[in-house]
């Protein structure tokens, strides 16, 4: 770790301080409050920041504004917003060891044997991205394969989908696991002839974690300096951060403090202790020129169909004896939303089964009514993935006026996968963004990094075409459930401001809000989806300054 923890340098603006900022001859693109789209050629930027005209080809410009940057015509969008993320499991992904791009068992037991030995003074091999479903293993990993490539330091790596967590036999021992170890509620120890396998998913996994060195601060600084330089170049400008412990709203304040802080945060505590440890009795107040609120908290209801841990009302296909695991009984979820709403903090549930959502909803419609008239204001309930629904509470989603925040890139990673789970005769509700739009639900759309890259524009690409990377499957995995190219570029923007309590300063470029933008090279709404694919931002805008120029890369202090 400590040949990473390099200091942050407070690099100079690209662009000068807040000051009247022209920016013309672009084919510039929004959606206005309404959703409606509207077209302009230039963008006029004032003191604070913020949008104070736009401009058609007829208008008149400012005769002498203090900057002025020809956009050469090129495409202006709004900066994108990732409805849900980790922020700092994206720096720590950036720091650690990375398996996400292993394809075998094979590549991954070479990947952990090259870091260990890049790494000697690593007490432990600490890293996530496995995937036994991307490496066609047909089980879960163990810890002989583990054991195999490092057996004389504790190893501890979590999947891809941060529901289970694999260990080496040494990582087992320091941790005390033994075959006498029970499950946890809301975990399971996977278990072979008798003894922990290795694998530990959902709550079982807190048996590993808790025996595994703690970061510094100086790491967390670290890992926050090196998301954002990620997020920047693949034009995030915000993020909803779900699950911020009090040592990342730390490192958040930390960089504010410093004038490091260039993404925009919208936070949601990691449970209610967090909630109320980091913002007290209410939600805070923006901070750092709107870069940072906590405005709710983040629930977890289940886990992950990979790890086998997402609560479903039938049984798995490939796996008759399971259903999954919820990971709160009815009357805590209820206690816990409760406890929240009555701070007036937002809820936001990740539910991924279809017994998952259909108790989350549920639970929403109960305190809807408990609480309308002792606890007055709109809760804007959220529920966080919403991977596989039941067609019968489709409606319920809209009637209870829930936030369904997906993530499209989950389904070209999962499509495979998610068909071996539920089989054919289940997959009506999954990954379903058509049917809930038709249903008249408001979809936010992110990546849920660093489960998938954060990358929006292969974001974009999937929800308009239901396709991944290679263009595969040929026509799009159930089409019938993509969404047209405004509704994509709708989630991650308008609505994604929307879902985080942020609309009335981001997501739209309209008048008097946030000058958060990118340049890039193609017309998202005419582009094909492998050209959107493709698009990397020319330059990112927070704020009306400039932070990211491609071959330049970030400028994050200021």
């Amino acid at each position: 770790m400590k040949r990473l923890l390099l200091t942050a340098p407070a690099l100079a603006l690209a662009a000068p301080a807040h000051a009247d900022t022209l920016i013309d001859n672009v084919n510039g693109i929004t959606l206005d409050k309404q959703g409606k789209l509207v077209r302009f050629t230039g963008l006029v930027i004032d003191r604070e920041g913020k949008v104070k005209q736009l401009l058609d080809r007829k208008d008149k410009r400012p005769e002498r504004p203090d900057f002025k940057e020809d956009g050469k015509g090129r495409t202006l969008i709004p900066g994108l917003i990732d409805a849900h993320g980790h922020v700092m499991g994206l720096g720590f992904q950036l720091m650690l060891l990375d398996l996400s791009d292993t394809n075998s068992l094979a590549e991954a037991q070479a990947a952990i044997r090259r870091y260990a030995a890049e790494n000697p003074e690593m007490p432990w091999i600490i890293g996530r991205g496995w995937n036994q479903e991307k490496w066609g293993l047909g089980r879960f990993p163990t810890a002989a394969d583990l054991d195999a490539a490092v057996s004389n330091r504790p190893v501890w790596l979590e999947r891809v989908d941060g529901h289970a967590g694999w260990a080496n036999s040494a990582a087992m021992a320091a941790a005390k696991v033994t075959a006498a170890s029970k499950s946890p509620e809301g975990g399971r120890i996977e278990m072979a002839a008798g003894k922990p396998s290795g694998v530990f998913v959902d709550a079982a996994m807190s048996l590993i974690d808790s025996a595994k060195p703690k970061p510094l601060a100086r790491d967390l600084d670290r890992a926050l300096y090196l998301a954002q330089q990620k997020l920047l170049e693949q034009g995030i400008t915000a993020i909803a951060d779900m699950g911020t412990t009090i040592q990342d709203w730390q490192a958040f304040r930390r960089a504010g403090d410093k004038k490091q802080l260039a993404v925009r945060i919208i936070s949601y505590g990691a449970d209610i202790d967090n909630m109320a440890i980091i913002a007290g009795s209410e939600p805070t107040p923006w901070l750092y020129d709107d870069r940072l609120r906590m405005v709710g908290v983040k629930l977890y209801l289940d886990g992950a169909l990979g790890s086998r841990g997402a609560w479903l009302k039938a049984p798995y296909a490939d796996a008759p004896g399971q259903k999954g695991l919820p990971l709160l009984t009815p009357a805590q979820l209820r206690n816990k939303m409760v406890r929240a709403s009555m701070d007036k903090f937002q809820v936001a549930i990740h539910a991924i089964g279809d017994a998952a959502n259909a108790e989350a909803l549920a639970a929403i419609a109960d305190l809807d009514a408990d609480l309308a008239t002792d606890v007055p204001g709109e809760r804007r309930w959220r529920i966080e993935h919403a991977q596989v629904i039941d067609p019968a509470d489709m409606g319920r989603f809209a009637s209870l006026k829930v936030v369904a925040s997906m993530q499209p890139v989950h389904q070209t990673s999962d499509r495979l996968m998610a068909e071996a789970r539920l089989g054919p005769d289940r997959l009506a509700g999954a990954y379903a963004w058509r049917s809930l739009e038709k249903a008249g639900v408001r979809l936010a759309f992110g990546s849920d990094v660093p489960v998938e890259s954060a990358n929006p524009f292969a974001g974009l690409a999937a929800a308009i075409s239901r396709t991944d990377a290679k263009g595969e499957p040929f026509g799009g995995w159930r089409p019938q459930e993509s969404v047209g190219r405004e509704t994509a570029l709708d989630g991650f923007t308008r609505t994604a401001a929307f879902a985080g309590f942020a609309e009335d300063r981001i997501g739209t470029l309209m008048p008097g809000m946030r000058a958060d933008f990118l340049i890039v090279d193609a017309d998202p709404l005419l582009a094909s989806p492998d050209e959107i694919r493709r698009m990397a931002p020319l330059e990112t805008w927070i704020g009306g300054y400039r932070y990211y120029k491609q071959q330049e890369g970030a400028t994050i202090g200021r």
